[in-house]
């Protein structure tokens, strides 16, 4: 099994779907380079010679910026945002939407936390009194 990245790439799969797995690398990315490497895309991983699976991560190394340095730039880009106060910045820090979508009926998965829906029957709640909850629909 090819491992680049740290990222282990299913064997059965074409190049140029395989390279999709590592975080960074949609398909654009991929057959770019595998056009710069000189890989036919048409080939799976497990017919791949070990030369051209370290040409592969050669390239990838050198050139496109994955997995963990690109999660750790999107966060501090993210945290940046943050600190200096602007809008984007705010919607982040508020967990809502950041880029003018509409909060009034979408946005649900956006929107946290979410508040617990309470259960149908009755409670005690403090100093004894019973209370009865409705389900929300």
């Amino acid at each position: 099994m090819a491992r680049i990245a740290g990222v282990d790439l299913p064997k059965d799969k074409r190049a140029e779907i395989a390279l999709t797995y590592i975080y960074g690398i949609g398909k654009p990315t991929a057959q770019k380079i595998l056009d710069q490497t000189g890989v036919n895309p048409d080939t799976r991983i497990k017919d791949m010679t070990e030369e051209e699976i370290n040409k592969l991560r050669d390239y990838i190394d050198k050139n496109i910026k994955v997995e963990g340095d690109l999660r750790r730039e999107v966060a501090l880009n993210i945290k940046r945002l943050i600190e200096i106060g602007c809008y984007r910045g705010l919607r982040h820090r508020r967990g809502l939407p950041v880029r003018g979508q509409r909060t009034k009926t979408n946005a649900r998965t956006r929107k946290v936390p979410k508040r617990p829906l309470a259960y149908e029957g009755r409670s005690k709640v403090r100093g004894g009194k019973e209370q009865t909850w409705r389900v929300a629909k």
